[in-house]
């Protein structure tokens, strides 16, 4: 697949780039993807919930009235889930919500993604650059030239560039990462990819690998 070269003004450059079909244009597969996206999400999960059980409330042990002759159900503790400030019944408790995927699976389900995005036309191959200085008003008028303003961007960088990435840090509809750190979900999340020109081939060779 061949793709034009745009600069950071919106024009074209002149040059292309050929995308790899092996990497931008497999038959995607979908299972791969919910389980990647669903491994994302559920690694976002903190886990942290948790909720107090008899062993854990706080309050006497002592019976509450004599087990027999009141004509009523026995009660043996203020601590009973049935009892107003009692413990509660399977609660949540603290967990970790990670699974295993195998390596190959989480490579196929980025691929199906990238393949995803291109079919859709939603790749754009922008011109190496970087900005003087950390300015959010730069990356905005970045986005306009390209006519993806208020559209939901995903920038791949090659390497990290602290200029950029600040510039864009308060946009919430951009977001910008190196090729090494895509995932599936945000591959998918994104309306438009821009990829860098270098980033190309820094992402070709990490999914052949």
């Amino acid at each position: 697949m061949e793709l034009t070269v745009y600069n950071i003004k919106g024009e074209k450059t002149g040059k292309t780039v050929n995308l790899n079909d092996s990497v931008f244009n497999i038959e995607p597969n979908d299972h791969a993807i919910y389980l990647d996206t669903k491994q994302y999400l559920a690694n976002q999960r903190q886990g942290t919930h948790s909720s107090k059980e008899k062993s854990t409330v706080s309050g006497s042990t002592r019976k509450l009235k004599r087990q027999k002759g009141t004509g009523g159900a026995r009660a043996g503790s203020i601590k009973s889930p049935l009892m107003r400030g009692g413990a509660r019944v399977f609660g949540p408790q603290p967990r970790d919500y990670g699974f295993k995927l195998n390596k190959k699976l989480k490579q196929l389900a980025r691929m199906s993604a990238l393949s995803h995005k291109a079919k859709d036309n939603g790749i754009m191959i922008l011109e190496d650059f970087s900005f003087d200085k950390p300015k959010t008003k730069n990356f905005i008028e970045l986005l306009n030239n390209l006519q993806l303003s208020g559209k939901k961007t995903l920038m791949v960088l090659s390497e990290s560039d602290k200029a950029v990435y600040l510039s864009s840090r308060n946009l919430k509809q951009a977001r910008v990462v190196r090729a090494c750190d895509l995932n599936t979900y945000e591959i998918l999340r994104a309306h438009n990819l821009v990829i860098l020109e270098s980033s190309v081939a820094e992402i070709e060779k990490i999914f052949e690998n």
